[in-house]
């Protein structure tokens, strides 16, 4: 479904990531962990054409993306869910829903409403007056109202409750077992061991641990020195 290979990519003259490689298949979630700072959003940015790496290949379906704009890679069939969730407040929830809807628009907000019933009751509610769990949900809902192949989620648990991310974590095993591929890049370990099927842990702009949840669960010299968990 995606294989990022050996990507380096730039802000300017600075260097952030250096030759990063990952992949995830078709159905599968993957969880990218790392500390603040060690350019896991730099690879969403780089996968979406926001910040083209300069060097190396990023494939979708087979199909080189790494020069692609970023409207016609989400057209593609990848959808993305932003750090900092990045709703438009002035506009309602159902409003927020229907920016760049595609396909079967009442079929796809049904759907939405069965994964989100609060979206449901605060359908012509502003989206700047919805707590930051509900605005987390209408980011994920809204994402997946253009029916993608292939899901980014950029920390999508960040100063959430504990009861919301797992409400998110619900949600998100659910659209795994449903056949739809999932990136996720988080800090909060517990919901991407949770979700993922594989994981991968960034520091200083390199892959430096790739393999399974439980194996990344038993091993504690990576959680200390790459997640800051004794």
């Amino acid at each position: 479904m995606l294989a990022v290979e050996d990507i380096h990519t730039y802000y300017g003259e600075s260097h952030v990531l250096h030759g990063v490689s990952l992949g995830v298949g078709r159905g599968e979630a993957v969880a990218l962990l790392g500390r603040n700072g060690v350019g896991k959003t730099t690879l969403i940015r780089s996968i979406v054409g926001l910040t083209p790496p300069r060097t190396g290949v990023v494939r979708f379906q087979a199909r080189e993306i790494q020069r692609t704009p970023p409207h016609r890679i989400a057209r593609r069939g990848i959808g993305l869910v932003p750090q900092g969730r990045r709703i438009f407040s002035p506009l309602t929830v159902t409003e927020n829903l229907l920016l760049g809807a595609r396909g079967d628009v009442a079929t796809r907000r049904q759907r939405m409403y069965e994964l989100f019933p609060r979206l449901r009751e605060r359908g012509g509610q502003g989206g700047g007056t919805l707590s930051g769990g509900e605005q987390q949900m209408l980011a994920i809902a809204r994402a997946l109202m253009q029916g993608p192949d292939l899901l980014l989620l950029d920390e999508p648990s960040e100063g959430l409750a504990p009861l919301i991310v797992r409400e998110i974590g619900r949600v998100l095993v659910r659209l795994k077992n449903d056949g739809l591929s999932i990136l996720l890049v988080e800090q909060n370990v517990p919901l991407a061991l949770r979700v993922a099927d594989r994981v991968y842990v960034m520091s200083k702009g390199q892959v430096v641990y790739h393999g399974s949840p439980a194996d990344l669960d038993a091993n504690e010299d990576v959680k200390r020195r790459f997640l800051g968990i004794s």
